[in-house]
């Protein structure tokens, strides 16, 4: 709703005048004016719209009734009609003294305040300052400014003895179609700024009035244009007096707001965002990220540091990829990969055999991929690589075990990399999801040893990534793009071989390979076993590359503590069970060690309902976290869905709990000090101006 309120004295053709600028169509006075262009240029540059409602103060002065009477007759002549609602003070007629003229003063205040309400939160307020008396056009600037308003109006007029005889006798009649250019000489409509709301407003302080309607309030008038005679009663606080109060004591009452907010506060936010108006901040505060609309999330900046290439893509992009490696076969080789296959081609009514990847292994594997992903139909895929292991929850508890949530990769991954036609569209896929989820940093992780032979072969696979990524990142949906090797503790014997690949990696290619996980079964991790990998992974401490491990994702805390103890390990992956070692997750939180939760795949895994997934009570304890997507493309999931998960584990989780989550994504990326400090400072800046701006960026809501 947009509302024109106005301070009326004893010319009443000036609320005419007022809403001929904000409404040409109901109030057509200006079409002939000398400088309709410059007005027509006003309201585009003010953005004036048309309002709904005409709001008037005025005082009990008897001669100020005929005005209200002409003021009434012309608005029952207007079309479409539009309500009017006018106050006036309860015996003050004049501004003679003191007491009066803060009466008028209170009256103006509380009408701002109530109008602020009203318009509701898409509509607008403007200001008339062209009637009344001085001090009442003073005090309704003053009000505007103060609690804000979307335009402050002004019209210049002539003197009186100046006006044409039409203009000096302002009968209603008069004013309901264009005035002549003689009748308009000297009269001209203004924008003289806007009123931005202060942020001491809005802010809660114990023995003292919030800046509301139940502290302050005013009846609304009715709209047929009947006055509603005011006056505050005795005793009450001032709003006058309090928003004077509220701005003298301005800097201690933002110190003590900050101060509250981050009392609550595990985490740090943002550190622009504590500049934000305290309006802003409890609104971000108050409002459950599941009530925000879906592209909220989607438009902040993320970080995703877990996610395993293997695992990325979808369906659709997996075809394409497929489609590249067949494009480059020669017709022998489409042949061989199409006999190969072709038993599986012709089963469309009925699911395959579990055991169906076996058979892409005899011949070329990534060949044998290719001539499914183009051949074969999107039924038998999607039947063959998802249905087959639906419901995808607790899978690990299933007679397939782990298989079953991996089924999905099966043509993705080590099954197509292997080819070099795959690398190219594989990575652009990836990324190109990315950008759509509002990703600016990744670490990647995978295996290069699966996809190239020799260890030379393995770093240029790495430095081609790294300059796909390079020739991607640029312009304006900038990805950061860096890599983690991952080490298979199933593989004992190799562990050797991977960390100096990662050693090797990072001293060719810089801090494009950024860290080392080691991953697998961790069940078998006996302490011998645990023993015989740290000396494999003494190289990567001496060259202090930093660890991640996959650990306690539905295995004992005993599992984490050796990650955290043996291996040294910098983050860790899922870490489901901390919560058995309160001791171990004080050192989590004490050493900043994060947890990289990946709600959707730890649900597929795992199984877990609202009570028993350890969100809540890690963040709530101050153990550093993020949320990650871990394998996308196999859990048909992005990072903003990821959050959405989460939400089903922390159902009040506010839009700000999210957005300090989404910082720790960033605070524990494994880039040198100075590159994350500016990445900080960049995302920090970016998070800030998205959020500042109210109309560009607003949060639709149902408040808690």
């Amino acid at each position: 709703m947009n509302i024109l309120l106005c301070t009326l004295g004893q010319t009443w053709a000036v609320i005419p005048e007022a809403l001929a600028l904000l409404d040409p169509d109901r109030c057509p006075l200006y079409k002939r004016h000398p400088r309709k262009a410059f007005i027509e240029n006003l309201r585009r540059e003010y953005r004036l719209e048309a309002v709904d409602e005409l709001w008037i103060c005025t005082t009990d002065d008897p001669g100020l009734d005929s005005g209200l009477e002409k003021l009434r007759a012309w608005k029952r002549t207007i079309a479409p009609a539009m309500p009017l609602r006018i106050w006036r003070t309860a015996e003050v007629s004049d501004l003679a003294d003191r007491e009066s003229t803060a009466q008028v003063q209170e009256l103006i205040y509380r009408a701002v305040l109530l109008a602020s309400r009203h318009k509701g939160e898409n509509g607008h307020l403007y200001l008339s300052l062209a009637g009344g008396r001085k001090t009442m056009s003073a005090d309704l600037q003053q009000a505007g400014m103060l609690m804000g308003c979307d335009a402050l109006l002004h019209v210049i007029a002539p003197p009186y003895r100046q006006m044409t005889p039409k203009m000096q006798e302002a009968a209603p009649a008069s004013f309901q179609s264009p005035l002549e250019p003689a009748d308009l000489e000297g009269v001209l409509p203004l924008v003289v700024g806007r009123g931005l709301r202060s942020e001491l407003l809005d802010i809660h302080e114990h023995g003292f009035p919030d800046v509301d309607g139940t502290h302050f309030p005013l009846p609304l008038a009715s709209e047929d244009g009947e006055p509603l005679a005011w006056t505050r009663k005795p005793g009450s606080t001032s709003l006058p007096g309090e928003l004077e109060r509220r701005e003298r004591e301005g800097s201690r009452l933002l110190g003590n707001f900050l101060q509250a907010v981050a009392r609550d506060e595990r985490h740090e936010s943002w550190r622009s965002l504590y500049r934000l108006p305290p309006a802003r901040i409890a609104q971000l505060r108050g409002i459950r990220l599941s009530d925000t609309p879906g592209e909220w999330i989607t438009r902040l900046p993320k970080a995703d540091l877990h996610r395993h290439i293997g695992g990325c893509l979808d369906l659709a992009a997996q075809r394409k990829v497929g489609r590249a490696i067949w494009q480059s076969l020669s017709d022998k080789e489409r042949r061989q990969a199409y006999r190969q296959v072709g038993p599986l081609l012709e089963q469309t009514a009925k699911p395959w055999a579990w055991n169906w990847p076996e058979l892409l292994k005899q011949g070329v594997r990534s060949h044998n991929a290719a001539a499914l992903l183009v051949e074969a139909s999107d039924e038998q895929l999607e039947r063959n690589l998802y249905q087959e292991t639906e419901p995808r929850k607790g899978l690990n508890d299933g007679p397939r075990g782990f298989a079953a949530y991996e089924r999905p990769g099966e043509l993705s991954g080590s099954a197509t990399l292997s080819h070099p036609a795959a690398l190219e569209p594989y990575l652009r896929a990836l990324l190109d999801d990315a950008r759509k989820e509002g990703v600016r940093y990744l670490e990647l992780r995978g295996s290069p040893q699966k996809y190239r032979r020799t260890r030379q072969q393995q770093i240029e696979f790495l430095r081609r990534m790294q300059a796909i990524a390079r020739e991607y990142g640029g312009g304006r949906q900038e990805i950061e793009l860096r890599f983690i090797i991952i080490a298979d503790r199933r593989k004992i014997h190799k562990l050797g071989e991977t960390v100096q690949l990662a050693v090797q990696a990072r001293q060719v290619l810089g801090d494009f390979v950024v860290g080392l996980d080691l991953a697998g079964d961790e069940a078998r991790d006996s302490d011998q076993r645990l023993k015989e990998i740290a000396t494999h992974f003494e190289p990567a401490f001496a060259e202090c590359i930093p660890i991640t491990i996959h650990a306690g994702e539905g295995t004992p805390a005993e599992q984490i503590w050796n990650a955290a103890y043996r291996l040294h390990a910098d983050r860790v992956g899922h870490g489901l069970t901390l919560l058995d070692q309160p001791r171990l997750l004080e050192r989590f939180r004490d050493r900043g060690i994060c947890v990289e939760l990946c709600p959707t795949s730890n649900d597929e895994v795992v199984g877990y309902d609202a009570a028993s997934y350890p969100l809540v009570s890690y963040w709530k304890k101050g153990v550093p976290l993020t949320l990650c997507t871990d394998n996308p493309g196999i859990s048909r999931t992005t990072l903003n869905e990821e959050f959405r998960k989460a939400t089903e584990y922390w159902p009040d989780m506010s839009a700000w709990d999210a957005l300090a989550i989404l910082k720790q994504g960033f605070i524990h990326a494994f880039l040198p000090a100075e590159d994350k400090e500016r990445m900080l400072k960049r995302m920090d800046s970016l998070v800030y101006d998205l959020l500042e701006d109210r109309n560009a960026f607003a949060i639709t809501h149902r408040q808690r």
